[in-house]
């Protein structure tokens, strides 16, 4: 984490959750594409009308979703010769036609290829916002797709493929879905990300397969997390508020007022965007996530209108071709209510303007550019010879979860990790695009391989950076440690920096271990670094040097203390772990020695003589341990390698005097200090064997 994480920056400088959710949305997912796929020509008239009828989908809303699909040919206007829709035109008319909880023009667009020199057809079904507002990004505009891939001979469908944030996210897609069932999409709220809904339950989405209930997704397992590797949870975004997560969204800002409060859009009030009990309005006023956030719950149902069964809205089916005259979908950008934290720079400052147009779209030509999974492409490919064949594509992944206090340590000195409650963003800020996460999985997809710097961000919690290196073999590079990154609520974060001017060495990575939840942070860093740190853990910082050689520092912040807590000369060697392994000793030993002063009257002889020994014990430790650092920094290798056998020696006797006393210590403390011992132990074996002073 580099040391300027948790400035301040313009607000249109942006938080690292918006140049990909906003334009690359759209921009399509042909960097998916790893062989040439064949050649493509367009469905028209009747055969592509009759393939759209058959699959036209049903869509369910959020009972908060304000903007449906519509038809943006009344908000068009001339500029330059060119017809093209404005966001303050569609957005405002939209509103203005909005009366009686019965949305304007509900419309679908469909758009019909077919593969030449084969029998595989695509529907695609188009379905247009006038506005999208999320929890990473807002903008003018939103399309979104699905692709249904039929073999027309057989007229069973091959593939769904449902468009979901950008083509750093897996889409939501199924392979060989039952021909009887008409395709469902359950829509995002807000951002229109379009999850499946397969099964037999019609508008709740299941990631995977529970009894006689069939999963929405047959995208591959999550790999690369240690604490999920058994679970077998497919790679997709899904519908994360369906999934029981929270999802705080965004207020968009324009010329300093809040969209609903400019005099160009006289007809949006505060109450057509999503309803405030679902937005957070300052970054500045949140000291820990959000709480109360509600659950999705189910609103219009959308079905074509020639469908037989009872609805809520009926769409209209239009060819795509009717709208192909539409140059461009425009609109200036917008900004965040508030100072965005400082995750990123002016590298993405131009986050949230509007979407490109479909036609203009690789995959309008060729949906197979959309597919995600190199396990559907494959599929396709075996059957079909105008499908290249799938590759390998990089991706980073890792698990987001919360730090928080233990019970089984001393109040404020251990740590653990649970679920997250809200889910944050991640950006991978080598290619501005940032993702939410889904059920606190980060992925991003397609990631060139070399180095990156991977930054996490949530409502409520102190940002998380470190740097990733992706190797280009296809397998996932997992993030964090064993691929868990934990975030820690602002209101008990300290930042912790390590280096500066006056470091006398140049480190090349750190590590940050908590003595009960173990190792939490490691990352190359160039020289400095700061990372935030839980103010209720006590932790080992371990510095790397360019030589690969270790040193080792204890780090107890204090709740309510500083907010920053530094290490301005990280040093490595024998005195620097010898140094670590005396101030863990007398950390314990203090806190042994406070126990025993506190409960002498109440103690037997023996139980007290068996807490004074470990007292005495870790003081000999401590001793032993300075002695080595001392003659290691005079360059008395010798004498500072006896040292160091001593203090391994006399690390033993701490084990058996803690064996000893364990019965009279609280189990707190205990546990402490035999996570500590353990610490001490490896980072004096570290010492012995490190060669330099």
């Amino acid at each position: 984490m580099t040391d300027d994480v948790g400035f301040d920056v313009d607000r249109r400088t942006v938080l690292g959750a918006l140049a990909g959710i906003g334009g690359t949305a759209l921009a399509g997912c042909s960097a998916f594409e790893r062989e040439t796929d064949g050649q493509t020509s367009r469905l028209d008239g009747d055969a592509a009308r009759e393939l759209a009828t058959e699959f036209a989908p049903t869509l369910y809303f959020d009972a908060n979703e304000p903007w449906f699909p519509t038809d943006p040919r009344p908000y068009t206007s001339e500029r330059d010769g060119e017809t093209v829709v404005t966001g303050f035109d569609a957005l405002d008319g939209y509103h203005e036609r909005y009366s009686d909880g019965d949305p304007p023009k509900p419309t679908v667009f469909y758009n019909a290829v077919e593969y030449e020199g084969s029998s595989l057809a695509v529907v695609q079904f188009w379905f247009y916002s006038v506005f999208d507002q999320f929890t990473t990004n807002f903008h003018w505009h939103d399309w979104e797709v699905l692709h249904v891939f039929v073999d027309t001979e057989t007229g069973e469908p091959q593939l769904y493929v449902a468009s979901s944030h950008s083509r750093s996210v897996p889409n939501n897609e199924f392979l060989d879905p039952d021909p009887s069932k008409v395709p469902r999409i359950l829509s995002e709220l807000g951002s229109h990300s379009s999850a499946l809904s397969i099964n037999d339950v019609p508008d709740r989405f299941q990631r995977v397969a529970i009894e006689d209930l069939l999963a929405d997704i047959t995208n591959t397992a999550i790999e690369g997390i240690e604490d999920l590797a058994d679970l077998e949870i497919p790679l997709a975004y899904g519908l994360p508020r369906d999934e029981g997560s929270r999802l705080p969204f965004l207020v968009p800002e324009y010329e300093g007022v809040p969209i609903y409060e400019h005099e160009r859009l006289p007809s949006v009030t505060l109450e057509s965007l999503i309803d405030d009990d679902l937005t957070v309005r300052s970054y500045d006023a949140l000291t820990s996530p959000p709480t109360g956030l509600p659950a999705r719950e189910t609103g219009l149902v959308f079905r074509h209108r020639e469908r037989e069964a009872d609805t809520d809205v009926e769409y209209d089916l239009v060819s795509s071709s009717e709208i192909e005259h539409i140059a461009a979908f425009t609109g200036p950008q917008l900004s965040f209510e508030f100072t965005v934290p400082d995750v990123v720079e002016d590298a993405v400052a131009g986050h949230i303007t509007t979407t490109g147009v479909p036609w203009s779209q690789p995959r309008y030509s060729n949906p197979a550019a959309d597919i995600s999974v190199p396990n559907h492409r494959t599929a396709l490919a075996d059957r079909y010879d105008v499908i290249g064949e799938a590759a390998p594509i990089n991706s980073v992944i890792a698990h987001v979860t919360e730090a928080v206090t233990t019970d089984d340590a001393p109040e404020n000195e251990g740590l653990t990790t649970t679920e997250t409650t809200v889910e944050p963003v991640v950006l991978l800020e080598s290619d501005p695009e940032a993702v939410p996460t889904f059920g606190g999985v980060a992925v991003v997809q397609d990631v060139p391989a070399g180095e990156h710097r991977l930054t996490v961000n949530g409502a409520g919690r102190a940002p998380h950076s470190e740097h990733v290196a992706v190797a280009d073999d296809g397998t996932p590079t997992a993030a964090g440690v064993g691929g868990e990154i934990p975030l820690v609520a602002s209101d008990r974060a300290t930042k912790l920096e390590i280096g500066g001017e006056k470091a006398a060495t140049g480190l090349s990575a750190v590590a940050l271990e908590d003595d009960f939840a173990g190792r939490l942070y490691e990352s190359s860093v160039d020289g400095t670094d700061a990372v935030y740190v839980h103010t209720g853990g006590a932790y080992t910082t371990e510095v790397r040097d360019s030589d690969d050689a270790i040193g080792a520092y204890r780090v107890n912040p204090t709740p309510g203390g500083e907010s920053t807590v530094r290490i301005e000369r990280p040093e490595t060697g024998k005195a620097s772990l010898a140094t670590f392994v005396a101030d863990i000793a007398d950390e314990t030993r203090t806190a042994v020695a406070a126990l025993s002063d506190d409960d002498d009257a109440d103690r037997s002889g023996g139980s007290s003589n068996a807490v004074n020994g470990l007292e005495r014990a870790l003081a000999a430790v401590a001793e032993a341990a300075r002695r080595a650092a001392e003659r290691a920094r005079n360059g008395e290798r010798g004498n500072a390698g006896k040292q160091l056998t001593t203090v391994a020696e006399r690390l033993l006797r701490v084990e058996n005097r803690l064996t000893e006393a364990s019965d009279d210590l609280p189990a707190s403390l205990s546990n402490a200090t035999q996570n500590r011992l353990e610490q001490a132990n490896r980072r004096t074996e570290q010492a012995q064997n490190i060669e330099k002073l």
